[in-house]
């Protein structure tokens, strides 16, 4: 499918070196879309991604970027629409690793952290960008999580900020569809990469938690990056123009 073929523009996948982002850098590109991405402190990664899209047949570059940094995102945002003529894609797949804890032992001061460097460091994105959007009558995607619609426990530190992402996402939705800029968001399940495998590799989740995990699935088994970058080059595409304000879980059924 090259669904992103002849589109002006490029789409801007911030996060792009995590398991997920780099899922939907290889994925957009591949299908056509012209890439800007993201990193926050591995530029390897950023650079390796960058020859990998490129070798596709699309123009790509990578910026480091701090998205708490207001200033320097709406720079970024101007730097990445001047060198490829427009934006018609915002990929939200940032955010801080999480930590697996009950609430009741997770401090102000470390709620706050994670408000800040999740739901506040979207809408430093997505604001400055909307001009952009307009103007190709682009869209947002938001990776988010699951968990805000069956709450596992010690998630608390994802599922709040992530909710707080989701209503913006509904937000956005709602005031800039007369522009024709849709907004919408895909929340993964449990994944054999992204943010699942670094809770397993630091021990936040053993093999019995796994299986409890696993239990819980309809489906029986985790997901990969590759499921999420699915959803949201889909909801990116043009196939799905009329959806907008929606969450799609990719979750192999855990939350019905």
């Amino acid at each position: 499918m090259r669904d992103f073929d002849g589109r002006p523009g490029a789409a801007v996948i911030a996060g792009a070196t995590g398991g997920i982002g780099a899922a939907i850098t290889r994925m957009l590109a591949g299908r056509g879309s012209h890439v800007a991405l993201t990193y926050r402190k591995n530029a390897q990664a950023g650079a390796a991604l960058v020859a990998e899209a490129e070798a596709t047949g699309v123009r790509a570059a990578a910026w480091p970027l701090d998205l708490s940094d207001a200033d320097a995102t709406a720079r970024f945002l101007d730097e990445a629409a001047d060198r490829f003529d427009g934006i018609h894609t915002l990929v939200y797949a940032a955010g801080p690793h999480v930590p697996m804890v009950h609430l009741s032992r997770v401090t102000p001061d470390r709620f706050r952290q994670q408000i800040e460097a999740d739901a506040i460091a979207f809408f430093n994105l997505v604001r400055p960008a909307l001009p952009r959007l307009r103007a190709t009558r682009g869209g947002i995607v938001a990776v988010t999580t699951a968990a805000t619609r069956r709450f596992p426990v010690r998630d608390g530190l994802s599922a709040g900020p992530k909710g707080a992402v989701e209503a913006l996402v509904r937000g956005f939705a709602a005031e800039e569809g007369r522009f024709g800029v849709r907004a919408n968001c895909v929340g993964p399940g449990m994944l054999l990469d992204g943010m699942a495998a670094r809770l397993i590799g630091s021990g936040d989740l053993d093999e019995r938690a796994m299986e409890v995990a696993r239990g819980n699935i309809p489906l029986r088994r985790f997901g990969s990056a590759s499921d999420i970058a699915e959803a949201v080059c889909f909801l990116a595409s043009d196939r799905a123009g009329f959806i907008s304000g929606q969450m799609l879980d990719v979750d192999g059924g855990y939350g019905v």
